[in-house]
């Protein structure tokens, strides 16, 4: 397959913007890294919520993780349904259960940043 003319690379950049969700979960890794894992709810446009014809979920949870100590000690300090901007790159992560092999994709978050007002 010939590569687009002018394209350097290929990258991953994702922001997300919404209420912080319920759960902070702190994990140690058999590896020995900590990793911490949260979620970011973030409204669907009414636009998608019409084409469910009622009965579609209003709000979406992005699944976000983060290997870096700064991150994961804010949204430590963080309450439930605050708002935040998450930074990062979006990775596909594989793990095997029930004799399968299961995937889901998650932000891995470089920055958080609370925001003090509702954008």
């Amino acid at each position: 397959m010939k590569e687009p003319e002018g394209s350097a690379e290929t990258f991953s950049s994702v922001t997300v913007q919404g209420r912080l969700g319920a759960r902070v979960d702190r994990r140690e890794l058999p590896s020995g890294d900590e990793v911490t894992c949260f979620t970011v709810i973030v409204d669907r446009s009414p636009r998608d919520i019409a084409k469910g014809g009622g009965r579609a979920a209003t709000v979406d949870a992005i699944s976000c993780q983060t290997f870096r100590a700064v991150v994961a000690k804010r949204v430590s300090v963080l309450e439930p349904g605050e708002w935040v901007r998450a930074e990062g790159t979006l990775r596909r992560r594989f793990w095997r259960a029930g004799g399968g092999l299961g995937s889901a994709m998650e932000v891995d978050v470089a920055r958080l940043e609370r925001l003090r007002v509702r954008p």
